[in-house]
């Protein structure tokens, strides 16, 4: 008889920014009773100046977001994943998109060693969530939102970071990856979206899975 896997205790939402990470997160964690591990950009001081200067402020921004992620998945090994399931909005491996993206070389050098010695120490979730949308709509969800740091980040940007995201997570493999388009569906404001989508996380197992909309299927 085949053994039925486990369901993920462990999981994360990811995607660029606007694409609706800690909205899915919220939902998630109500739905399973689940503890949230959200990551506050906002505590990052050099984040409104790195918008305005990018290529002066980068590499401090970088690294301040590292070590803060780190120092976060660090208190992870005293959450009993046995006993309550955790959804996180951020996926600690994925923070070499930004480096990448920002980066001199020399800088580059520098924080790839200090990134190496911190991931082996940073626990692989069960199940990776990557939300993706075009660049128009996450320039309309920015502006909605409206942080004022925000307002800096241009349509280049958001361009790269949403190539980046993708070559990522296409050879991303440490955990099963379940990729979700959310220009076609509204998971907070339509119920029977979000009941489509639990359903298949919970059939995500291993490998790369695209989650296909309820009102796309024949």
């Amino acid at each position: 008889m085949k053994e039925t896997p486990a369901p993920p205790r462990y999981i994360v939402v990811d995607g660029p920014i606007g694409v609706g990470k800690t909205s899915l997160v919220d939902l998630l964690s109500e739905r399973l009773g689940a503890r949230k591990l959200l990551e506050v950009a906002e505590d990052n001081p050099f984040l409104p100046t790195f918008y305005k200067d990018p290529r002066r402020h980068a590499f401090q921004t970088q690294l301040w977001f590292l070590l803060n992620r780190f120092r976060q998945q660090q208190e992870l090994g005293q959450f009993d994943l046995f006993r309550q399931t955790l959804v996180a909005d951020y996926l600690f491996a994925k923070d070499k998109i930004f480096a990448y993206l920002t980066l001199e070389d020399h800088e580059l050098a520098l924080y790839e060693r200090v990134h190496a010695l911190l991931q082996v120490r940073v626990p692989t979730p069960d199940l990776v969530i990557f939300l993706q949308a075009t660049t128009d709509a996450l320039l309309q969800r920015i502006a909605i939102r409206g942080k004022g740091y925000e307002r800096e980040i241009g349509r280049k940007y958001l361009d790269d970071l949403n190539a980046a995201y993708t070559h990522f997570f296409f050879h991303y493999t440490a955990s099963p990856l379940l990729v979700v388009n959310t220009s076609d569906i509204d998971f907070v404001n339509r119920r029977e979206d979000f009941e489509d989508l639990i359903e298949k996380i919970g059939q995500t197992r291993a490998g790369m899975h695209y989650y296909v909309p309820l009102g796309s299927r024949k």
